[in-house]
C-alpha cells in the first residue's frame, strides 16, 4: 500500500468482533443494512464475527467480546450513549469518544464548535418553538438538531412553507436549527483516523439531498470531485479543521456546500456515516484504492480503548 494509508497496513488487534446494527432511532433500517455489510466484510477479513441488533440502552454484547464495531445510526448510537455504555464496561470500540459524538450529533453544540475553531458555517439560529415570523429571508434551511440522514429536514423557498417545515422539524426532539441555504456544490469529506479521503460532489435533483435522494437511488456521485486541485485542497484542509473542532476520531465525514466563487461552509459532521451501498465513506474509500473489507478492518483497528 502506497500513500498516506500506508500506516494502516492491516494487522489484527482484535479477533472476536461485535457489530452493533439497528438501534431504536428513525435510522434503524440504514444502521441494519450498515451492520450486516460491515459483518460480512469483517469476516471476510477473517474474523470472527457477532452482529448484535440493539432494540434498547441495555446492550448485551455476547462473549467473548474484544472489539466492539458501532454500526448504529442516530440516537444512541451517534449522540455519545453507546459510547459512555462502552466506556464504562472497558470494552474496544470503533469512531469518536462520548463527548466528540454528542457534539457531532447536536448540531447546535457543532455550530458552536466549528464557530470557536473559525470553521465558516451558514448564518443560522436555533428554534425551540415555532414563530410566527421566518428568521431570516429565503431560501433557508429548517432541520432538527439531533436528526440524522436529512430526516424532518425541509428546504424552505417561501414563506407559506414555513409552518409546515418548522413544526415538523420540532417534532423530533423539539428543537431546531434554521439556516441559510448555500447555493452551490454539495461536498462532503470523509476521514479514516485523520488521513482524508477524496472528496465527494454530490448531485441530487433540484440541489437537495433529501433522504428520497440519498436512498432512493436519485443523486449521482464524483470521486475525487471534479474541481481544481487548489479548491480542492482547500475543502480538504476546511474538513479537517472542522473535524479536529470536535474531537472526532477513528472515522467520520464532514458535509459542506460550495459557492460559485469558491466560499466553504461546513454544515455538519456524521461521526458514524452510512456502510450501505449508497454509503459515502465507503464510495470514496474505494476511489483512494481501498476496498470496503480493509476499510472496515482499517476502522477496526483505530478503535479506542477505554
Amino acid at each position: 500500500m502506497h500513500g498516506p494509508f500506508r500506516e494502516f497496513e492491516p494487522v489484527k488487534r482484535f479477533r472476536n468482533v461485535t457489530v452493533l446494527k439497528g438501534g431504536f432511532s428513525s435510522e434503524r433500517s440504514v444502521s441494519l443494512d450498515s451492520g450486516a455489510a460491515v459483518a460480512r466484510a469483517l469476516r471476510e477479513r477473517g474474523y470472527e464475527v457477532a452482529e448484535a441488533d440493539v432494540e434498547g440502552r441495555d446492550v448485551v454484547l455476547p462473549d467473548p467480546t474484544d472489539v466492539v464495531f458501532i454500526a448504529l445510526h442516530g440516537e444512541f448510537g451517534e449522540d455519545g450513549g453507546v459510547q459512555e455504555l462502552l466506556e464504562r464496561r472497558g470494552v474496544p470500540y470503533t469512531g469518536s469518544g462520548p463527548e466528540a459524538s454528542r457534539i457531532a450529533f447536536d448540531k447546535k453544540l457543532a455550530r458552536a464548535a466549528f464557530a470557536a475553531a473559525q470553521v465558516p458555517v451558514p448564518a443560522g439560529i436555533t428554534l425551540t418553538e415555532p414563530t410566527s415570523d421566518m428568521p431570516m429571508p429565503p431560501p433557508i434551511i429548517v432541520k432538527p438538531t439531533r436528526q440524522g440522514s436529512s430526516i424532518g429536514c425541509h428546504r424552505v423557498t417561501r414563506f407559506e412553507e414555513w409552518h409546515t417545515a418548522v413544526r415538523d422539524a420540532l417534532s423530533y426532539n423539539g428543537e431546531v436549527v434554521v439556516e441559510e441555504f448555500i447555493a452551490g456544490l454539495e461536498i462532503t469529506v470523509g476521514f479514516v483516523g485523520q488521513v482524508a479521503l477524496p472528496p465527494v460532489e454530490i448531485r441530487a435533483p433540484d440541489g437537495e439531498y433529501s433522504y428520497d435522494a440519498k436512498y432512493g437511488g436519485k443523486a449521482r456521485y464524483f470521486c475525487p470531485a471534479p474541481l481544481k486541485v487548489a479548491l480542492l485542497q482547500r475543502i480538504v484542509a476546511t474538513a479537517r479543521r472542522a473535524y479536529r473542532a470536535v474531537g472526532a476520531e477513528g472515522f467520520g465525514r464532514v458535509d459542506m456546500r460550495v459557492t460559485p466563487d469558491g466560499e466553504i461552509y461546513v454544515l455538519e459532521l456524521n461521526s458514524i456515516p452510512g456502510f450501505t451501498p449508497h454509503s459515502l465513506l465507503p464510495k470514496a474509500a474505494a476511489a483512494a484504492g481501498i476496498a470496503f473489507p480493509d476499510l472496515c478492518e482499517r476502522i477496526l483497528n483505530l478503535a479506542r480503548t477505554p
